[in-house]
């Protein structure tokens, strides 16, 4: 079984039952979304040795809140996006108040998956919660920020640091939530892998706000475009396509050298970040 199938079943799993927002929950999660984040979680805990039966609960986790963040950026408040993974938004399908409350259920279902894993020692569950609470907190000022620098200009600094956690935040804790289940990584290696994983989510928006302007919307499963259309400040609207592009894979370049810096056998993880470089959506 893949990693793709098996977070799904365990997301299959976890929604089977949650009373009148299954439907709308279970809509948004198992769609075709990419599966990037807990493929990181299990690639990472795979790296360090761990049984996949403790990561189950973190990689069912992260992809919860991420889905929970696309419900809400999709939102006429938000984003106002009609389009997720080529069907209609989930405010599209459900109405706005359902969209909200389905949001809404995905991430405390998230604390709750990971709270109530007995697979996992009551430390490694609260290390596991405090992680995934930081970054849910990080995404959420990231898109206040986005919001409220829409049709102005700014400095490269400011979308950066918008960047790092709208999208880098979650990415970096999929990374993290693998190593902690592991419980054999030491300090030096989760440094080595916040380095790593700061250089690929960084990498990650630039690549998507190139992405945005060049893939078709058959193939990027949203509005192409849809930056462009909101005014909002991107790489390429600040430095063009092909600075953006340089930029972007010279952090990914930044990344295979982190990994190249452990102990350990890096060659799923370099394969995931071939795969993520290459990526077309």
């Amino acid at each position: 079984m893949n990693y793709v199938q098996r977070v799904d079943q365990c997301l299959d799993r976890v929604l089977s039952n949650q009373g009148s927002l299954t439907e709308a929950m279970r809509y948004s999660v198992l769609s075709n979304g990419k599966r990037f984040r807990p493929i990181l979680t299990y690639t990472v805990a795979n790296t360090f040795g761990a049984n996949l039966d403790l990561a189950d609960s973190s990689a069912c986790a992260v992809e919860l809140i991420h889905a929970y963040s696309l419900i809400h950026d999709d939102l006429p408040a938000m984003d106002d996006d009609d389009i997720r993974h080529n069907q209609p938004a989930c405010h599209k399908r459900f109405g706005e108040a359902q969209a909200i409350l389905a949001g809404d259920g995905l991430q405390a279902l998230a604390f709750e998956v990971l709270a109530s894993d007995v697979q996992l020692s009551t430390k490694i569950r609260i290390d596991l919660l405090q992680t995934l609470t930081h970054a849910a907190f990080e995404m959420a000022e990231g898109q206040s920020i986005d919001l409220s620098v829409a049709a102005q200009t700014v400095g490269i600094d400011i979308l950066q640091n918008m960047h790092q956690k709208k999208t880098g935040a979650l990415l970096g804790c999929a990374i993290k939530l693998g190593a902690l289940v592991a419980d054999t990584c030491n300090e030096k290696e989760l440094q080595i892998l916040g380095r790593f994983a700061a250089n690929i989510g960084l990498a990650y928006q630039i690549q998507d706000d190139v992405l945005d302007v060049l893939t078709p919307e058959e193939i990027l499963g949203k509005k192409q475009n849809s930056d462009a259309d909101k005014n909002k400040p991107t790489y390429p609207t600040l430095l063009g396509l092909e600075v953006s592009k340089i930029k972007y894979e010279n952090l990914y370049q930044r990344a295979f050298s982190d990994l190249d810096t452990l102990d350990v056998d890096i060659v799923q993880l370099k394969a995931l970040t071939v795969k993520l470089q290459s990526r077309k959506f």
